[in-house]
């Protein structure tokens, strides 16, 4: 490949990636907290993009050999451009139900102490996804007794058929995203097509069942209503 070829393609890559960073796009890549790790690496690619195009114009590949022979660059090094064009035009969706199906749920971790704090203000109280299922799973419901809880997540579908909430749990980025799942009982969510984005709002009940793929515990919640909405700016936990 050329040098002008490495330069088009890493300033490119580099516009892409800058891109991302200053929108929100790049939340269906990695975690909210690398954003400055992205910036920081869009914009060294720009700078080395720009002078390797400096470098490319001084000293032009590809004209004289010096014994009268001229060289040609295989023009196939020019696909390399497809995928980077691809995340410039694209936005892909994020991880969402067929993951959540294929892969085992994450296994909920017990609180370090020997209670579980508080539930936060409100009512209904806001928890996530894998805060209700440690509370739920190793506590026994005894912090949340009494309480109404809201979850938020997309509906994915259990080996029979029924519906479960899930959220797809990121340790650095997408490429390493697992689901935590959810059981719902109660006024569940029917006939709802995956993937869509519901907030329900419960209480905890005793019932878990096992996850197929992994074969972990699964917490439920008794779903006394729940609404769809708009994915949120954030769809990982």
């Amino acid at each position: 490949m050329s040098k002008l070829t490495q330069a088009v393609v890493m300033l490119l890559f580099g516009g892409a990636i800058l891109r991302a960073s200053f929108t929100d796009l790049y939340l269906r890549y990695v975690k909210e907290g690398l954003r400055p790790f992205l910036i920081a690496a869009g914009l060294l690619l720009v700078a080395a993009a720009v002078m390797t195009l400096w470098y490319s114009f001084r000293s032009p590949e590809g004209h004289d050999d010096g014994h009268g022979h001229e060289h040609h660059e295989p023009k196939v090094g020019w696909l390399l451009l497809l995928p980077v064009l691809g995340l410039l035009l694209v936005a892909p969706p994020a991880l969402g139900s067929y993951a959540a199906e294929q892969a085992g749920s994450v296994v909920a971790q017990p609180d370090g102490n020997s209670d579980y704090p508080p539930l936060p203000a409100g009512d209904p109280a806001d928890l996530s996804l894998v805060d209700y299922a440690s509370r739920a799973l190793f506590d026994a419901g005894e912090s949340m007794r009494d309480r109404d809880v809201r979850l938020t997540g997309f509906i994915t579908t259990a080996p029979d058929g029924k519906p479960m909430l899930a959220r797809i749990v990121l340790t650095c980025c997408a490429a390493d995203g697992r689901p935590i799942k959810i059981g719902l009982a109660g006024r569940a969510p029917i006939d709802v097509p995956a993937d869509t984005w519901v907030e329900v709002i419960g209480r905890y009940t005793a019932q878990t069942g096992k996850d197929p793929v992994n074969n972990v515990d699964v917490a439920y919640l008794e779903v006394k209503t729940w609404q769809e909405i708009t994915e949120p700016k954030q769809p990982y936990a």
